[in-house]
């Protein structure tokens, strides 16, 4: 018995990848290294490197490690990205998750867990969403990811195959050994990107958008450890090996900050008043997106261990310190 972990070489996947490791689980890494790291990978994970759209190639996976569980992370992530380039989100995103569908029930896996997105909600005003609120993506990457939603259920009702999909609200932090974190140089998370700047690695950075109708006029957000999302995965992955029945579940805490909160908060952490320039709204962004979190703690038992602003923030701002000393 094995899990596949795919895109276990990026960000939150890596994090899965330690805690199955850590638990003592046999793990199968597959990533095609396009916005990943090698080096990322734990080294007690069996690492093969491809597409997790190649219906052959994870069937032969499945068929050589007994994988009876697949945990599917890789995708393309950007908002704005999506926007300006909906086919390659649609291709990332929608149509290797169709053929990634495809190669487990051929090869007979029993469970399967999708990293799924706070942006299938869209819209959604001031209030915090719960999993029944309406879904109106705004963007080709929410569009992207509820479609693979939607293939999940008419695959699990059709097949012998259970489902778990985690919607993630703002995902941020590092693991506190500082084994993995926020590793791609140039992305948009804004705690990473905050703290590059407050390292000098920036000249300065974005605000996009200050009239948004929200307490400061900037964007709300759900920011949530990872190491917590990854917790949450691994009660799912024990809830479905149980017998537990398919089930979709917001992953955060209920919390929201602006913007301009958490460039403060980085601002106190760093002790570096860094600058920061006000710009235009970005197409694709609601004003505010948070959730209560309540059907993942009362399912899962989830209780989350690292729910603080200034904590996720100290351990983004050391794993940049750390990714500057490993670059050199």
């Amino acid at each position: 018995m094995a899990v596949l972990v795919t895109g276990g070489a990026g960000y939150i996947g890596s994090h899965m990848v330690l805690n199955l490791t850590d638990a003592g689980e046999s793990v199968v890494v597959l990533d095609n290294l396009v916005t990943g790291f090698d080096w990322a990978i734990d080294g007690r994970a069996t690492f093969v490197q491809g597409s997790a759209g190649d219906i052959e190639l994870v069937q032969a996976i499945v068929k050589e490690h007994g994988i009876t569980e697949i945990i599917h992370f890789a995708g393309s992530i950007v908002v704005p990205e999506s926007v300006v380039d909906p086919l390659k989100y649609y291709g990332n995103n929608t149509a290797i998750s169709r053929n990634l569908l495809e190669a487990a029930v051929k090869a007979g896996v029993k469970h399967f867990i999708f990293s799924s997105t706070a942006a299938v909600y869209g819209m959604t005003g001031l209030a915090p969403v719960v999993e029944e609120t309406p879904l109106n993506p705004m963007s080709p990457y929410g569009r992207s990811k509820l479609m693979t939603e939607w293939m999940l259920a008419d695959v699990a009702a059709a097949h012998p195959i259970t489902y778990g999909v985690l919607r993630y609200f703002n995902v941020a932090g590092a693991d506190p050994g500082k084994r993995s974190g926020q590793s791609t140089p140039f992305a948009t998370h804004l705690i990473k990107v905050a703290a590059q700047t407050a390292l000098g690695q920036r000249e300065k950075m974005d605000i996009f958008g200050t009239d948004y109708e929200t307490p400061d006029g900037t964007c709300v957000r759900d920011y949530i450890h990872v190491t917590d999302l990854i917790a949450a995965h691994a009660l799912l992955l024990g809830h479905l090996r149980s017998g537990g029945e398919s089930t979709t579940l917001n992953c955060a805490y209920g919390q929201g900050y602006s913007v301009r909160q958490v460039v403060d908060t980085v601002k106190a952490v760093s002790g570096v008043d860094f600058r920061v320039d006000e710009g235009p709204r970005r197409p694709g962004d609601p004003a505010s997106i948070t959730a209560t979190g309540e059907k993942v703690r009362s399912i899962l038992g989830w209780v989350p261990q690292h729910d603080d602003l200034q904590e996720i923030v100290e351990s983004a701002y050391a794993w940049e310190k750390h990714l500057m000393v490993r670059n050199r």
